[in-house]
């Protein structure tokens, strides 16, 4: 994921980014999965991945779609390993805690979450369009780093849904004032069921899709320029030829999950996934 999209809005997302490098290997460990397209093998939660190596690093990182791990390439910790590694727990490895790790894997999907709210709230505070809403955003933003920065104990006894609740009505204002920008008829497909949907060509500009299910739907030469992406389902979506450019709230995972080609345009916040350089062309 090295190569940048063609849109020139960007959030300031330091440290919202997974960093491998400075994390031991939570998601490898932490997370539960079940042997079926999406993973070769079962894994109970709190059990370490046959392929994690003694470093804390994939050994198969490079293979992981053709070894039937394609449900790995599509995780995103939003940059909360490497904060409970290196901050929460203060660089203590998991391997030699007396819990066994235990606090360390039940705090994953809490920091998880409080990141993912910034990278949203980073992406409104980009967004020209939705500066009526940047004091809001700013506010919250504040407020949930300082959150995400916690002790364990004090993670672990958030409530993460008001808090999600609170920062979504931002999002909501936002949306709605950044596709109010976008010229023509505005779609309201939000939580739609869209599986397998042949959708080719179609325009979706500023449309609000959140939460949309577009499960293996054929979006092809589309145009979601604008679109509110926010939570929408693409695994399997064939987005080659696709027009991404400003989407909001578009994540790398749902990239990842995605089928894509050179031609796909998206947020240069985002990076093309390397799976798409070996998809056919339409």
């Amino acid at each position: 994921m090295t190569e940048a999209g063609t849109d020139s809005r960007t959030p300031a997302a330091d440290g919202l980014r997974a960093d491998c490098g400075n994390c031991f290997g939570l998601c490898c460990v932490a997370l539960a999965f079940t042997a079926s397209a999406d993973f070769a093998a079962d894994k109970k939660a709190g059990e370490p991945c046959g392929h994690l190596g003694p470093g804390h690093r994939c050994g198969i990182h490079a293979e992981l779609r053709g070894r039937g791990y394609q449900g790995c390439t599509v995780y995103d910790c939003f940059g909360a390993g490497q904060k409970i590694s290196q901050v929460t727990f203060g660089g203590r490895d998991w391997r030699g805690a007396e819990d066994g790790g235990r606090a360390m894997f039940a705090v994953l999907p809490v920091v998880r979450q409080l990141h993912e709210l910034l990278w949203y709230l980073a992406e409104t505070l980009a967004l020209p369009a939705a500066r009526p809403v940047h004091t809001a955003a700013a506010r919250l933003s504040e407020r949930v780093a300082a959150l995400s920065r916690g002790t364990a104990d004090e993670l672990l006894a958030l409530d993460v849904a008001a808090h999600r609740a609170e920062v979504n009505v931002v999002l909501l204002r936002a949306s709605e004032l950044a596709r109010a920008a976008v010229p023509g008829r505005k779609r309201d497909r939000r939580g739609a069921d869209l599986i397998g949907a042949q959708l080719r060509g179609t325009s979706l500009r500023g449309a609000d899709l959140r939460g949309a299910y577009l499960i293996g739907a054929d979006l092809r030469d589309a145009d979601l320029r604008g679109a509110d992406l926010i939570g929408a389902d693409l695994r399997d979506t064939d987005l080659r030829g696709t027009d991404l450019t400003g989407a909001l709230f578009l994540t790398q995972s749902q990239l990842n999950a995605a089928r894509g080609d050179a031609r796909t345009r998206f947020p240069a916040a985002l990076g093309r996934p390397a799976h798409w350089a070996a998809q056919s062309p339409s």
